[in-house]
């Protein structure tokens, strides 16, 4: 499997890849350049937005628009009219925390956590904005919340808090979207890098973002055993995502943050977005219904 180069945007922090089935379109953020961007793959084109301030994640929504999870909480976003609505801000009162990454859960809602922008306090939330705009919290005291997946049979949901080193499995209602009962599956070790982003297939496994590690890995979450990995040409891999009309590609952002010179030297494809052509078909990014 050999992983191309798509979009050379050398973004600071490229995180939060979403597809939208439907339209056959990939979304994703820039985190520090405050940019959120829509890909073609048809057209080869890459549309790119400033947004104003910090973008954590973005999710096609139900009638067209996008959700996204900002620096000030959730908002609307229409393309066509370059409009934002706002929704909710749960973190008014911590001017000190933004949203990290975030995705739909089977049933519509859409799913974004925070953390401390200096990442030194535990200080995040896992927040849930259900279809009718009122926003939950799910999991508290959180280091650096990152990726999330649920089960192709939706009984399961898989959560990363990077620090941690570690990927939780929680029972998962669908219905309710009550979460219980987290055990760790996942153990990552530090020469790995930090656990980062992640997505699943068809077949229940997870594929991981190794942020400082330059590849995405594939685990089976019942035995904890990791199946393979993908080297990408960046050190920083933060998140992936399943697209394309096949469901078989898999979309991979990286960061430059943080890197010296010389490791930029020796990644110079660093902050670009990737793609890679599976042997195994994704779970879909599922929309916002709200």
């Amino acid at each position: 499997m050999s992983v191309e180069l798509i979009v050379d945007s050398k973004s600071l922090l490229g995180e939060g890849p979403s597809w939208d089935r439907e339209k056959e379109i990939l979304y994703w953020v820039d985190i520090l350049q405050k940019q959120i961007h829509r890909y073609d793959p048809v057209q080869h084109e890459n549309t790119t937005i400033e947004i104003g301030q910090i973008p954590g994640a973005i999710a096609p929504r139900d009638n067209g628009e996008v959700v996204l999870a900002l620096e000030n909480g959730f908002y609307f976003y229409n393309w066509m009219s370059d409009e934002m609505d706002p929704i909710d801000n749960p973190e008014e009162h911590l001017p000190h925390n933004r949203f990290n990454d975030g995705k739909c859960d089977p049933a519509g809602r859409f799913w974004a956590g925070t953390m401390d922008k200096e990442e030194q306090q535990r200080s995040g939330t896992l927040y849930c904005l259900d279809d009718d705009l009122s926003v939950k919290e799910k999991i508290t005291g959180v280091g650096i919340s990152n990726g999330i997946a649920w089960s192709p049979d939706h009984t399961k949901m898989y959560y990363i808090d990077t620090p941690e080193n570690q990927v939780f499995r929680y029972n998962y209602d669908k219905e309710t979207g009550k979460i219980s009962d987290s055990v760790s599956v996942i153990s990552f070790e530090k020469e790995m890098g930090a656990p980062d982003g992640m997505t699943i297939d068809e077949e229940g496994m997870l594929w991981i973002a190794h942020f400082g590690g330059a590849r995405v890995s594939r685990w089976n979450p019942t035995s904890g055993e990791k199946i393979e990995e993908i080297p990408v040409p960046a050190l920083n891999v933060t998140c992936c995502v399943f697209g394309g009309k096949d469901m078989n590609e898999l979309f991979i952002t990286t960061a430059r943050k943080g890197m010296s010179e010389e490791k930029l030297q020796e990644y110079p494809q660093a902050g670009g977005l990737f793609k890679v052509k599976t042997k195994v078909r994704g779970c879909e990014s599922y929309p916002f219904m709200g």
